[in-house]
C-alpha cells in the first residue's frame, strides 16, 4: 500500500515536472538596461569608428541600433 502510495506520488511529481516545461520559453526577450547615456553611447561609437576599430558599415548599423532604442 505504501509502496503504491509513493509510485503514485512519483508520477504526479514527474507528469507535472514534464508538463511545466511546456507551457513555457521560446520567446527571445531582450532588455537593455545602462547607465551610460544615449550621448556617451553615441561618443564611444564615433571614437571606435575614428580609431579603426569597426568599419563604417558597422558604425551605420550600430548608430541607428542606438538612435532607435527606448530609454
Amino acid at each position: 500500500m505504501r509502496s503504491t502510495r509513493i509510485l503514485t506520488l512519483a508520477i504526479l511529481v514527474g507528469v507535472g515536472a514534464g508538463l511545466g516545461g511546456c507551457f513555457g520559453g521560446g520567446a527571445d526577450v531582450e532588455q537593455h538596461v545602462s547607465t551610460v547615456s544615449q550621448g556617451q553611447e553615441l561618443a564611444d561609437l564615433k571614437r571606435a569608428l575614428d580609431e579603426g576599430a569597426i568599419t563604417q558599415q558597422e558604425y551605420d548599423k550600430l548608430h541607428q541600433k542606438i538612435l532607435s532604442r527606448r530609454y
